[in-house]
């Protein structure tokens, strides 16, 4: 994908009749940037298209009304879609308004850095279905869980999508 681009979420489901369509997102800079267009993953290609209206239906979710996409089978196809926002529209804006709010969500894609094992790998995924929430990293030797506890988190770097810990010694041998 385009590197001056930022992945701020995921298309969901279309949404009644007249061609909204639900976005689950992981920050609300394009609300707060007031961009114009998001750009959309259509067959690997980012394209972009213009927002009409869209309304909050929670913390991380939205319905997003597109210019000139009026009716269900027109935003059908985009049911999945991941949704970008480049990044000369939000140049100046924080990723989100309040960094206590940030769902674990979002840390996909962030690289985790140890600060004596070097880079463990990227996450590749978030397992949150516990009352400890864990990264589930993919690493050169696979797949390993590491707990998103903030006492090992020693600082992130949102810009740059890393984040540097301090586990605890032999945690990655379990």
């Amino acid at each position: 994908m385009d590197s001056d681009a930022l992945k701020i979420g995921q298309l969901g489901k279309p949404h009644g009749v007249r061609g909204e369509i639900n976005f689950t997102f992981t920050t609300d800079v394009w609300d707060r940037a007031e961009v114009d267009y998001l750009m959309i993953t259509v067959d690997g290609i980012m394209v972009p298209f213009f927002l009409e209206e869209y309304r909050f239906r929670g913390e991380h979710s939205a319905l997003l009304k597109f210019l000139d996409l009026d009716s269900i089978e027109a935003v059908q196809e985009f049911c999945g879609a991941e949704v970008y926002v480049e990044q000369q529209q939000i140049d100046g804006v924080a990723l989100w308004s309040d960094s206590d709010d940030v769902p674990w969500q979002y840390f996909k894609g962030f690289r985790i850095v140890d600060e004596t094992l070097g880079e463990l790998g990227e996450i590749a995924d978030v397992d949150e279905s516990t009352e400890n929430v864990l990264f589930d990293v993919k690493t050169s030797d696979g797949m390993r869980l590491i707990p998103a506890v903030e006492a090992f988190v020693k600082d992130i770097d949102h810009e740059a999508r890393l984040i540097h810990m301090q586990l605890p010694e032999g945690l990655l041998e379990l």
